[in-house]
């Protein structure tokens, strides 16, 4: 029999979008954060468009995404069964229409069509990626946590060619990544995407950039657009203005406004 005071401490249930968005999620292991809702706000949608996210965890990203824009058609797609079902009930308790897909991103086209996400359906696709060197980083002794933030040799390869497959003409991908691996991204995305936009995400004015948010269209072909730096912290090492309405679901990041 499961011990519901137990069950309480393994879990928090956060605040996101300044409680917009109030989320259940395990206490160890990977957790959502600042990325997801960074890459939300990064994310254009449109009421009616099909809005795809890859590895959604609980559920963070997509429900942040459909928060802002109402009347999407929401999919989250996640690996990890007990997290699958966190996302399920977070979508349920926040009032937000979902489906919730068991699926590793690297499937088949077979799968992801068993799953009713077929060639040339989708919209929008949003996804972090795990995206940690495992030659540099020290594997977490949670499994949960290692499989989120760790990647293969072939990782984000597959899941941008996941993406390719399942978008329309057209259809947008937004992703954020490590800024040291732009290379990486962009040799991902030079097979079927164009129409890039990038944004680097700095600690502060004095640090190179952290992560990347790159926005990608499907058979694209208009240049290459670089944004000024997003500062998390201002000169007085304070936790930039901009950032915190981003957070609070106030504003979104200039990639969105496609």
């Amino acid at each position: 029999m499961t011990d519901p005071a137990a069950d309480a401490r393994a879990f928090t249930e956060d605040a996101f979008l300044g409680g917009q968005l109030r989320l259940r999620q395990p206490k160890s292991g990977h957790r959502a954060g600042h990325d997801a809702v960074l890459l939300a706000a990064a994310t254009p949608a449109r009421s009616g468009d099909r809005v795809v996210e890859f590895g959604a965890g609980v559920g963070a990203a997509g429900l942040a995404v459909a928060r802002r824009v109402g009347g999407i058609k929401l999919v989250m797609v996640e690996i990890d069964e007990a997290l699958a079902a966190l996302a399920r009930g977070n979508a349920a308790s926040n009032a937000i229409p979902a489906d919730v897909v068991v699926l590793d991103v690297t499937s088949a086209a077979d799968a992801f069509a068993a799953a009713g996400l077929s060639p040339d359906s989708c919209d929008v696709v949003l996804m972090n990626p795990p995206f940690n060197d495992p030659a540099r980083h020290r594997a977490s002794p949670d499994k949960g946590r290692e499989i989120a933030h760790v990647a293969t040799s072939v990782t984000l390869e597959s899941w941008i060619h996941a993406s390719r497959r399942i978008l329309k003409s057209g259809g947008v991908l937004t992703l954020i990544w490590r800024a040291d691996g732009l290379a990486e991204v962009l040799a991902a995305l030079d097979r079927g995407f164009g129409s890039l936009a990038i944004l680097p995400v700095h600690a502060d004015a004095k640090k190179p950039a952290l992560r990347v948010l790159i926005r990608a269209v499907k058979g694209g072909k208009a240049p290459t657009q670089i944004y000024a730096g997003l500062l998390l912290n201002d000169e007085s090492a304070l936790p930039n203005k901009e950032v915190q309405d981003v957070l609070a679901g106030k504003r979104v990041l200039p990639l969105a406004l496609a």
